[in-house]
């Protein structure tokens, strides 16, 4: 997966990830970073995809932000081709328990339906 990123945009998605859970815990960049013990001014390069984590720095940043390493990790490029999204709704559907499906239903049909 990570092959489809080049070093530049997985640094941008890497901190737009570290942003978006500092934000979850209503913290500032001052907190976040008091709480992993880093410079502030560093967290934000961190955070703007300017600067490159070391190994250390991710798992002092999991730790203060409470969540587990690889959620920071976990993103992916906006996909616009319909083939490949009707795919991947189509993988979660199967997978889904019948609360869930009916649940999905319900939320498709709201956004297509006028």
């Amino acid at each position: 997966m990570l092959n489809r990123y080049n070093v530049e945009e997985a640094l941008r998605l890497f901190g737009r990830r570290v942003r978006a859970a500092r934000k979850a815990l209503k913290l500032t960049i001052e907190q976040a970073a008091e709480r992993a013990d880093l410079n502030a001014a560093y967290l934000g390069e961190i955070e703007r995809g300017e600067k490159r984590a070391s190994f250390e720095t991710i798992i002092a940043l999991a730790a203060s932000l409470e969540v587990a390493p690889i959620v920071l990790f976990q993103f992916d490029r906006a996909e616009t081709d319909p083939a490949v999204l009707r795919q991947r709704i189509s993988r979660i559907v199967e997978a889904c328990a019948e609360q869930s499906l009916q649940q999905a239903y319900r939320v498709l049909q709201a956004i297509t339906e006028p």
